[in-house]
C-alpha cells in the first residue's frame, strides 16, 4: 500500500510496510530531559508543579536538588521525613529543560549524534512524563514561562483542537526541531497512549462529574461514585496496578490480553481521535511536516492491540510518509524470557523495536557475569533474534542497550548478576554502586566496538559517553556530567556496611573520545550502516564477522581469550580503530583486544 503525500509541490512516496531509509544509518541518542543539562534556572518546577493531590506531595521544604551534589546523599527535606533514599529519591527535581538541550546540540553534534530520542516531553508532575496533564503541550517547566503556559493552557477547550495554543514550552520544543535539522539530526518524541496522569483533563472531568463526564467512556472505570453514600465508590484500572497511571479503556479485544503478548484489540475512539490529533500536531505543526518530529517511540506497545497500532500506523504515515515508529517491546516473562519483536514488525504495526533482545546475549559474552557464554553461543543467540525479522526492519532496529529504565552500561558489566535481575542496591545490598575497575572499562569499550559494527542503528543512552555509572532505575537517572562543573564527590558504599567511601565523579574525557571514533566509523562507512552481515569466527572466546557493500569490505575481530589470536590477512588492509596499515600475513591479536579491519586497494 502506498500514501502519496504532497509537500512544497513535490510528490513523493513510500511503501507504508517499509522502514524510512534514514532509520538504517543513524547514531540515536536517548535524551532524559529533567537530567541532561538545566540551561535555565529561572524555569525550575516548584513543589505546586510536581503535586499530584492525593496521590504525590512533595516533603515539607522541598526544593530543587543541587546538579553537583552527591546522589546518595539526601537533601535537609529528604532527611526530615525519616524515610530512605529510595522513597526520596523521587521527588528529586534537578531543573534540566529544553534551554539546556539548546545548549548542548553543537556538543551531540561532536559526539557524532544523527537522531535524537527524546522520552516524554508532555506536561506531566513526574520526572519520567508519562503521568500526562496533557498530551499537546510540552512540559511547562521544560519552558521559559510556566506561569504564563499555564494560563494559556487553562483558556483552552482541551478536547477541541482548533482552540489549541502554542505554548512558550511548545514553541521551544519546535526550535529545538528546527536546530536538530539544521544539524542534520532527526527527532523521534516519546508517548504512552496506554495511560495518563491523573492530572489529565478527560480524567479530571471524570472526577469531577463522574457519570455526567463527557470522558467518562475514555478510561476503564470499574465504578463510579454513588453521591448517595457516605463512602466513595469510585475505581479504575491502573496501568500494572498503579493508581497514577490510569489505563486508556480497550474496546473490542477479540483475542486474551496478556501482558508481554501482542493482542487484537483497540482503544476507546474518543480517545483514539485525540491521540490522532495530538499526533498531527507534532508531526505537522500548523501543517508543516517540515517544521516538525521524524516519528515516534511507544511506550509499553504490547498492553495496547494490535487494531489500533495499525490504524495509527496509517495515520503516521499518512501525515509524513517518512516517520519511524520504534516500539517498546520487552519482557514476556520477566527476567527470563523477552517478546518476540516479529509480530510487530510485519510492515503493518512498527519499523522497528528497542531491540533490548540482543543486547542481553551480547553483555553475556563481553562481561564477566556469571552466564558467561562463549562466541558460538553468542552467534546463536543473534542468529535466532536476527532470523526473526526482514532486513529492512533488522536494519532499522535501535539497538537500545542502556535506558532511562535499564543499568547503565559501566554498572552493568561491572555486576555480574542476571540481567535486569537485583541490578540496584536497594534490591540486592551487594550491588556495586560505586566506579567500575579496569577490566570492566576495557570489556565495555570491546563491546561498543561491537555494538557500532554490527547489524541495526546504535542507540546511546545520554551519559553514556561521559563514562556515567549507576544501576537500575532510579540510579540510571543521574544528572549529566558536564566538563564546565564540579561535582561533590559520591558515596560508594551507602548500601554496604563499614566505613563510607567515596569516588571522584567527573566528564571522563577519554571515554567521551572513544565513543566519537566510534560514531564516527558507524557515520563514515556505508557497510556498517547496512552492508551484509556473515560471521567467520565464533571459537571459545573468538569472534569475527564481515560486513560487506559494494567495494567495502571490513571485518572486525574479538580476543576475549587469555592468550593472543592469530589472523590470516590476505590482502592489504587499514585498521579503523588505530588507522595503522596491516600488510597481507600474519596478525595477532593481542588478549582482550579488537581490530576493525578495512581492506584498501
Amino acid at each position: 500500500m502506498l500514501f502519496l503525500i504532497f509537500r512544497s509541490g513535490i510528490s513523493q512516496s513510500l511503501p507504508v510496510d517499509e522502514p524510512p531509509a534514514w532509520a538504517k544509518r543513524v547514531v540515536w541518542y536517548e535524551l532524559f530531559v529533567e537530567r541532561f543539562c538545566n540551561g535555565d534556572s529561572t524555569n525550575d518546577p516548584t513543589a505546586v508543579d510536581i503535586t499530584v493531590p492525593g496521590q504525590s506531595i512533595p516533603p515539607e521544604g522541598w526544593t530543587i536538588t543541587p546538579w553537583t551534589s552527591d546522589w546518595y546523599h539526601q537533601e535537609p527535606w529528604a532527611t526530615k521525613t525519616g524515610k530512605p533514599l529510595s522513597e526520596t529519591v523521587f521527588f528529586r527535581r534537578y531543573g534540566g529543560d529544553l534551554q539546556g538541550v539548546l545548549n548542548k546540540l553543537d556538543y551531540l553534534k561532536e559526539l557524532g549524534i544523527t537522531a535524537l530520542y527524546f522520552r516524554p516531553l508532555n506536561d506531566a508532575p513526574s520526572m519520567h512524563k508519562y503521568d500526562a496533564r496533557s498530551y499537546h503541550h510540552i512540559d511547562v517547566n521544560f519552558g521559559p514561562d510556566p506561569e504564563g503556559d499555564k494560563k494559556i493552557i487553562a483558556g483552552e477547550i482541551p478536547h477541541d483542537s482548533s482552540t489549541w495554543k502554542w505554548t512558550s514550552a511548545d514553541k521551544m520544543f519546535l526550535k529545538v526541531i528546527e536546530e536538530a535539522h539544521k544539524r542534520n539530526m532527526k527527532v523521534v518524541l516519546d508517548y504512552s497512549w496506554n495511560h495518563t496522569g491523573i492530572m489529565f483533563w478527560a480524567f479530571q472531568d471524570i472526577l469531577k462529574n463522574q457519570q455526567q463526564a463527557t470522558s467518562k467512556d475514555w478510561y476503564a472505570i470499574k465504578s463510579f461514585d454513588d453521591p448517595a453514600t457516605p463512602q466513595n465508590e469510585f475505581a479504575y484500572e491502573g496501568w500494572l496496578g498503579i493508581q497514577s497511571l490510569p489505563e486508556i479503556k480497550k474496546v473490542t479485544v477479540t483475542t486474551p490480553r496478556v501482558i508481554g503478548n501482542p493482542y487484537e484489540g483497540d482503544i476507546n475512539p474518543d480517545a483514539k481521535q485525540h491521540i490522532y490529533e495530538v499526533t498531527k500536531r507534532w508531526l505537522a505543526p500548523d501543517g508543516d511536516t517540515s517544521k516538525g518530529i521524524d516519528g515516534y517511540r511507544m511506550d509499553v506497545a504490547d498492553h495496547i492491540g494490535l487494531a489500533f497500532w495499525r490504524e495509527w500506523r496509517n495515520v503516521v504515515r499518512s501525515i509524513k510518509q517518512d516517520a519511524y515508529i520504534v516500539g517498546e517491546i520487552w519482557w514476556k516473562k520477566w527476567p527470563e524470557e523477552l517478546m518476540n519483536p516479529a509480530p510487530y514488525t510485519q510492515g503493518d504495526v512498527f519499523d522497528a523495536v528497542m531491540f533490548y533482545q540482543t543486547y542481553r546475549p551480547a553483555r553475556y559474552f563481553f562481561a564477566k557475569t556469571d552466564f558467561e557464554i562463549d562466541a558460538r553461543q553468542f552467534a546463536d543467540s543473534l542468529n535466532f533474534q536476527w532470523r526473526r525479522l526482514k532486513r529492512a526492519n533488522l536494519d532499522a532496529m535501535m539497538n537500545t542497550a542502556s535506558s532511562a529504565d535499564a543499568p547503565r552500561l559501566l554498572s552493568d558489566f561491572y555486576n555480574p548478576g542476571k540481567y535486569k535481575k537485583f541490578a540496584k542496591p536497594v534490591e540486592d545490598p551487594a550491588y556495586k554502586t560505586g566506579k567500575p575497575d579496569a577490566e570492566t572499562y576495557k570489556r565495555l569499550r570491546l563491546y561498543l566496538i561491537y555494538a557500532f559494527t554490527t547489524v541495526g542503528a546504535p542507540h546511546i543512552y545520554n551519559g553514556e559517553e561521559q563514562g556515567m555509572w549507576g544501576g537500575d532505575d532510579p540510579d540510571d537517572r543521574k544528572p549529566l556530567l558536564w566538563p564546565e562543573l564540579t561535582y561533590d564527590k559520591e558515596t560508594r558504599t551507602n548500601f554496604q556496611p563499614g566505613t563510607k567511601t567515596y569516588d571522584e565523579v567527573e566528564f571522563n574525557k577519554e571515554h567521551f573520545e572513544f565513543y566519537k571514533k566510534l560514531t564516527s566509523l558507524r557515520n563514515a562507512h556505508p557497510a556498517l550502516q547496512e552492508g551484509a552481515f556473515k560471521f567467520e569466527e565464533t571459537n571459545g572466546k573468538h569472534l569475527s564477522y564481515r560486513r560487506d557493500m559494494q567495494k567495502e569490505s571490513i571485518l572486525v575481530a574479538f580476543n576475549l581469550g587469555q592468550e593472543p589470536w592469530t589472523l590470516s590477512i590476505p590482502t592489504n588492509c587499514i585498521d579503523l580503530l588505530t588507522n595503522q596499515v596491516v600488510k597481507p600475513g600474519k596478525l595477532k591479536i593481542q588478549s582482550m583486544s579488537a581490530v576493525v579491519l578495512k581492506r584498501t586497494k
